[in-house]
């Protein structure tokens, strides 16, 4: 026991380490990743992908908009498809999974009473024309007409942007403010909602709101039940929906226990219904996770113009659940799913009604969380205790067992009591006590990773060192051909900075700078070439093949200049000067390998494109940006918003390139800033073609929208230069540098 003691008390701090997750002291990302995909796979695993015909989705298709027009139709079509739906078919119940926040005035009643009231105000064979037509072209009112007295229940959504005002009219709360006071229950809050018109929701049966909970990972795997806005507390569309189907059954907040001071947290919602009570399990939240049945189809869908038009077998729709929403892409009502990628909204509300319906809800009640707790400390005090003891063999079987006993409890639970079983903190705890038990004592025993590390440790990071041990065959100090990504980083005006500076400071403002740029590197896996004073060279795509290199480099080199500006305000504290950093880019076929004369070699990467990234970062301060890339790693990183800067014929290159300053990954670029990239290409295109009018008012434009950015002055410049120096005819509009 003393001899391992080292080991039981680092398996020992690992266990309370995931100990503490589970109680919920703090959070580790990637348990909840890890969770995420756990639950995932269990649902995926467990569905029954069966057809569900009680609950039938009228979808707003791409047939539906190609026989009646785009989406939204007058009202008049939807008054016709209430009159369809329930005394042709004789539905049961029927929910709108669209808001109707705006008034309807395709009829043109408006035009007509304005005529009324102006022009052809004396005419009395007009108005009273008007007065007979008028209420079958208010298509509000004919509509609203349709669904009152109807078990009809409307949708709406709620939001939290700052810029979001309350439009349209709620229902009445499913619970008044105040309703739980003194409860320790975590509702879900909103600030703003788009809701239905007073008439339409006064005469509709019910109203649910149709917002999910969108994950971490932005998938749907929750919709809370009840939701709180400006103190009162508001249903969700599948269970107003249920509640409407029984006849407004009354709705009851259910608790575990009570506490000294005040009630636990909500576990649970129940319908007192006539057949029985309906239980709803809740988590924190008041949320409660979504039955997928299976994929999309999961519910018949029936075409919306097919029910206009009887084209709908009346026992496809008699007493059934109906639920109007939409699966065409143009209207974006589709989710990302534990399930599928795109997966209809819809679809999620149809899930909902048919878990409640069939209890097959799952529920993490409060006591999950103690027994997750017990659990790690039984597994992770006796697996830090015992391992250390046992050979590798006995180590492996115990470390096994262990996992498949946790993940079998979990998914039995799942699967017969319905319950969520959280296993994630578990599951990692034990890999890490095995790995850490097995790697222990064997940090220097190859001698393959001391050469490796002797040759490589300084120049590439550590986890690529690692693989260069486990695959040594795969490493080759021979030169060879291969296509790679080179960065160069240069300080600009470092000679006159260093001036200003003694020795012993610059020495230190360099290494102050230098590690962290570096380990940006090292953190997307590249290969540091050399230093040269206060220039960085660095590679991708070497010693270890890199599919992703090109993406590494970018992803490094915008990192590099976040980094860069998080440390100037420690820099201004010891009194240094602001530190700017240029980065050029550039990929394609080069030499790399062991190259230079007998008495001395390095590891380096040789070849005009190497050139070419060095001359892109020399010009990065002409263009007033941090980052600039060549076209080949343009071409290569599709998932990048960039700016075209230019097409420039650097100092030794007689062809032509095109530059790009990368500016964000695409799905994270905001609207605005796509639409200034596209006004700028609208300047460069204007700019080509010699519009020098038209390329300066635009430039006016994008300065006033961004009166920082350089580039847009320095092209004002050009084009005032140009205007005053006409070009040749033949000019092509590239921008020739005759330094480096």
């Amino acid at each position: 026991m003393k001899k391992n003691a080292i080991l039981i008390g680092i398996g020992l701090l690992i266990s309370l380490l995931f100990v503490g997750s589970a109680a919920r002291f703090y959070r580790l990302d990637f348990v909840e990743q890890l969770s995420a995909i756990i639950y995932d796979y269990r649902l995926r695993l467990t569905m029954p992908r069966t057809l569900d015909d009680r609950i039938v989705i009228v979808d707003i298709d791409e047939k539906s908009l190609k026989e009646e027009g785009r989406w939204p139709w007058g009202r008049d079509r939807l008054a016709l498809l209430m009159d369809k739906l329930f005394d042709k078919y004789g539905v049961a119940v029927v929910g709108f999974d669209v808001v109707f926040a705006e008034k309807d005035e395709s009829s043109g009643l408006k035009v007509l009473q304005k005529l009324g009231e102006n022009q052809l105000k004396g005419d009395q064979s007009f108005q009273a024309t008007l007065s007979q037509i008028q209420p079958q072209l208010d298509y509000d009112k004919l509509f609203a007409g349709k669904i009152k007295n109807r078990k009809v229940v409307l949708g709406y959504y709620l939001t939290n942007q700052a810029d979001q005002h309350a439009s349209g009219m709620l229902p009445e709360p499913t619970f008044p403010p105040g309703t739980f006071k003194g409860h320790s229950v975590e509702f879900t809050t909103w600030n703003g909602y788009g809701a239905n018109l007073p008439e339409l929701q006064q005469a509709a049966a019910s109203a649910g709101h149709f917002n999910p909970l969108v994950d971490f990972d932005g998938r749907v795997r929750r919709v809370p039940m009840l939701v709180e806005y400006n103190g009162a507390y508001y249903e969700s569309l599948s269970l107003a929906m249920v509640r409407t189907l029984l006849g407004q059954t009354k709705l009851l907040p259910g608790y575990a226990e009570v506490k000294a001071g005040g009630y636990a947290g909500m576990e649970w919602l129940e319908l007192d219904a006539t057949g029985g009570r309906i239980k709803i399990p809740v988590d924190n939240d008041v949320a409660t996770f979504v039955p997928y049945r299976g994929a999309q189809g999961s519910f018949r869908y029936i075409s919306i113009t097919d029910v206009l038009h009887d084209r709908v077998e009346p026992a496809q729709l008699k007493d059934k659940i109906i639920l109007v929403g939409t699966t065409a892409p143009g209207l974006l009502d589709m989710r990302s799913t534990p399930v599928a990628e795109v997966y209809p909204g819809v679809e999620v509300h149809a899930s909902m009604i048919s878990g409640i319906l069939d209890q097959n809800l799952k529920e993490r009640p409060a006591y999950m969380l103690g027994a997750e707790v017990v659990w790690l400390l039984l597994i992770g005090i006796g697996l830090s205790f015992l391992l250390p003891l046992f050979t590798p063999a006995k180590a492996i079987l115990a470390s096994v067992f262990t996992l498949i006993s946790t993940a079998g409890l979990s998914l039995a639970v799942w699967q017969y009591g319905n319950v969520l079983m959280p296993v994630a903190n578990s599951l990692v705890m034990i890999a890490l006590l095995f790995a850490f038990n097995m790697s222990y004592g064997y940090f220097f025993e190859s001698r393959t990773k001391r050469q490796i590390t002797g040759l490589f440790g300084q120049y590439v990071p550590s986890k690529v060192v690692e693989e260069m041990v486990k695959h040594p065959e795969s490493v080759s100090m021979e030169s060879q051909s291969r296509d790679m990504t080179i960065l160069f980083s240069d300080v600009r005006g470092f000679t006159t900075i260093s001036e200003g500076l003694d020795p012993k400071e610059l020495s230190l403002l360099m290494s102050e700078f230098l590690t962290p740029l570096t380990r940006v590197i090292y953190k997307y896996r590249g290969t540091i070439d050399k230093y040269m004073g206060d220039c960085i060279m660095a590679f991708w795509g070497a010693p270890l093949p890199d599919k992703d290199h090109a993406r590494n480099a970018i992803l490094a080199g915008i990192e590099m200049q976040a980094t860069l500006q998080a440390l100037q305000p420690r820099f201004k504290e010891r009194g240094w000067p602001e530190i700017q950093v240029g980065v050029g880019i550039n990929t394609g076929r080069v030499s790399v390998g062991n190259m230079g004369s007998e008495e001395r070699v390095a590891y380096t990467v040789m070849g005009d494109e190497v050139n070419l990234a060095s001359r892109l970062e020399g010009i990065t301060k002409q263009y007033g940006v941090g980052i600039i890339v060549g076209e080949n790693t343009r071409n290569l990183v599709k998932d990048f918003l960039y700016r075209e800067l230019d097409h420039v014929r650097v100092k030794g290159k007689d062809k032509p390139v095109a530059i790009y300053e990368p500016l964000a990954l695409i799905g994270e670029a905001s609207k605005a800033l796509h639409d200034e990239v596209k006004l700028f290409h609208e300047v460069r295109r204007l700019y080509r073609k010699q519009d020098w009018d038209q390329a300066e008012l635009q430039l006016m434009n994008l300065q006033r929208i961004s009166p920082d950015t350089a580039l847009y002055r320095i092209y004002a410049e050009r084009v005032i230069y140009f205007r005053a120096k006409p070009s040749d005819a033949d000019w092509d509009g590239v921008f020739v540098f005759q330094t480096k």
